[in-house]
């Protein structure tokens, strides 16, 4: 049956090839995006945020099939104070102030993390600060004079607490219809990862990506949005509260002991 997607981010990269992938399989799709989008807003702002949720209200009284969130943006040139508004609280206040939505058509949200949470570089403090404090306001006081250069650092920590919080909500989620899931791509080829400082990139390609053994260890959108198509829709109805990585096997390269 045809249904209603909703992506943030879907203006490019991942998100455009899933808007692609789930148009094709004749679903309505709205993009809310800062440009480009069908709702455009400023999902960085807790009013950006309000105001989108509120469209969605207007436009869709009766339900909403899927909330994707996944617009995001990574370390390196980036004020440290966007990188927790957009990717931590850009995502969770999304998906909570949808869930009355999804609820009305047993929907479910998939939520955009990265397979950098496994690979030692979040905080766990700032991840904990997120997850338990949860204050944007004193949180981004907190940070406002960090110097971008460790952004990765808190672009893995923002993945990391978005994951948990998928882990955390998924049973409640569940047990009122919606499914909640996460999606942790490794490095794929999009307009975030052509702008890597030229250290950050030679710390990406010294990782191997099994799936591309002996190519460039970049994945393509395509393989990401297949499986977020997959995770958000009916077909998926029995998968709640994981973390799927999607990152051709570096995971479990890097964490081969680790089963769960």
């Amino acid at each position: 049956r045809m249904g209603i997607y909703v992506i943030t981010g879907a203006s490019s990269g991942i998100g455009a090839k899933t808007a692609e992938i789930l148009r094709e399989r004749g679903h309505e799709v709205v993009n809310i995006d800062l440009k480009d989008g069908d709702i455009e807003a400023n999902l960085a702002t807790k009013e950006g945020r309000a105001g989108a949720i509120a469209e969605l209200h207007e436009r869709y009284p009766e339900g909403i099939d899927a909330m994707i969130c996944n617009a995001g943006v990574s370390g390196g040139k980036v004020p440290i104070s966007l990188i927790i508004s957009l990717n931590y609280f850009g995502a969770t206040e999304m998906a909570k102030g949808v869930r009355d939505l999804l609820e009305k058509k047993g929907g479910s949200c998939v939520i955009t993390s990265s397979n950098s949470i496994a690979q030692g570089a979040a905080r766990m403090d700032v991840a904990g600060m997120l997850n338990n404090q949860a204050d944007e306001d004193r949180i981004l006081e907190l940070v406002k004079d960090v110097d971008p250069a460790v952004g990765h650092v808190y672009y893995a920590s923002t993945k990391y607490a978005l994951a948990r919080w998928v882990r955390r909500m998924s049973p409640d989620w569940g047990s009122r219809g919606v499914r909640l899931n996460a999606i942790a791509p490794g490095n794929v080829r999009t307009a975030m990862t052509a702008n890597m400082l030229p250290e950050q990139r030679a710390a990406m390609e010294a990782i191997p990506v099994p799936t591309h053994f002996g190519e460039e260890p970049l994945m393509e959108p395509i393989e990401i949005a297949n499986a977020m198509a997959f995770i958000a829709s009916p077909e998926a109805s029995g998968i709640n509260g994981v973390v799927l990585f999607v990152d051709g096997g570096t995971d479990a390269l890097l964490n081969s002991e680790k089963v769960y």
